[in-house]
């Protein structure tokens, strides 16, 4: 197993959809930790954390979204695995 770190912004219509709630029920399920949060600009960003193949299964599952998302892009960017989080929440500006 190879911990490590993804770091999303996820374009496309992705806020006013339930994402963040879609990306938190779906790290909770696949046991990543980290965080998702709206950003001013109309994105999504994400980090998890955990085994590599499950975030990999995890980023694909975000290019699908909720219903009444369509995610245009996703640029991921890897990362150390640092263990910094507990769970996995939403985050708020």
């Amino acid at each position: 197993m190879a911990l490590k770190r993804a770091h999303l912004l996820i374009e496309g219509i992705v806020q006013g959809v339930f994402y963040r709630a879609f990306t938190r029920d779906l790290a909770m399920r696949l046991g990543l930790k980290g965080w998702v949060r709206n950003l001013p600009d109309g994105r999504v960003e994400a980090v998890f954390e955990g085994d590599e193949k499950v975030i990999e299964e995890a980023i694909a599952s975000c290019y699908k979204g909720p219903p009444a998302a369509h995610v245009t892009n996703i640029d991921v960017k890897w990362e150390e695995y640092t263990g910094e989080f507990s769970g996995f929440e939403i985050r708020y500006y």
